[in-house]
């Protein structure tokens, strides 16, 4: 009996956006601290550094098919926590203080939808992980 084997395809792309997004937090953390909303406790910085270690743990523990559903759920949790600040950056009319097109409002607005195919291809990890372990359980 032949099994078919779930597409990695969502767990290597999550992975690559969250791992790439996780770094740069790093590199350029002055970006992100435009998008940290005021009413947040702590300094901007210290936000931006703890999403970054989110996005990297997230992307890692996809990374390794053995902890993979629990980074599905992990990188979906990081999307929806993220989502207000997202949120808060189109209620202020962009990225305050950032260049052409990050100040913008449409642009700020634009980004909005975007989290919700995210979320989706997050669970989609968790999904397949969890099917890829019920086939190797099964074989």
């Amino acid at each position: 009996m032949t099994h078919e084997r779930t597409s990695n395809a969502p767990a290597i792309v999550v992975s690559t956006l969250l791992g790439l997004a996780g770094v740069l937090h790093f590199a350029k953390p002055e970006f992100f601290d435009a998008i940290v909303p005021s009413w947040m406790p702590g300094s901007a910085r210290t936000t931006t550094y703890a999403s970054g270690v989110a996005e990297l743990a997230s992307a890692g523990l996809i990374a390794n098919p053995s902890t993979r559903r629990v980074g599905g759920l992990v990188a979906m949790a990081t999307f929806i926590g993220v989502f207000p600040a997202n949120i808060w950056a189109a209620l202020q009319g962009g990225m305050k203080g950032m260049d052409p097109p990050f100040d913008s409002a449409a642009v700020a607005w634009g980004r909005l939808p975007l989290q919700f195919p995210m979320i989706w291809a997050a669970w989609r990890v968790y999904k397949n992980a969890q099917h890829t372990s019920q086939e190797d359980s099964a074989s």
